[in-house]
């Protein structure tokens, strides 16, 4: 690790998704909307939305895109640790399962009014089209 790299985990209740010693830039979607982590960034702990992570490692070239579902992330002393619900790689991603859930999420939502329902189908439209995009975008 150089002085302009950082160490990146990202951690789920199944265990370690992703691990990295020497990230330039990790490119996160908090609640608060987007956050570019660098080197010696000042410490930061936010709320993470469903969304794509990004981690870029600029002297090997090294791109690594993955699909979150909430958690957290803390980042200090040149380390960042992302706790999610789930977190997938972009490489691991199966995209038929992923467009069938997104195409259930839609049918749910055309056909009930029920609130709980369309919370429940709009979170799930969310996760898919977050796993379809992080797997399709290289």
């Amino acid at each position: 690790m150089n002085e302009h790299s950082f160490k990146v985990s990202i951690v789920t209740p199944n265990g370690v998704v992703f691990e990295y010693d020497t990230a330039t830039l990790v490119v996160l979607h908090t609640t608060g909307g987007e956050l570019g982590i660098m080197a010696n960034h000042v410490p930061v702990v936010a709320s993470l939305e469903i969304s794509e992570i990004r981690v870029r490692d600029d002297e090997s070239g090294k791109r690594e895109r993955l699909a979150v579902n909430g958690g957290f992330a803390e980042f200090s002393d040149n380390m960042l640790t992302i706790v999610a619900d789930s977190a997938e790689r972009a490489a691991n991603i199966d995209v038929a399962r992923a467009e069938s859930a997104r195409e259930r999420a839609e049918r749910v939502l055309q056909s009930t009014e029920d609130e709980h329902e369309v919370k429940r189908a709009q979170l799930a439209l969310r996760r898919a089209v977050t796993r379809i995009h992080a797997a399709s975008v290289q």
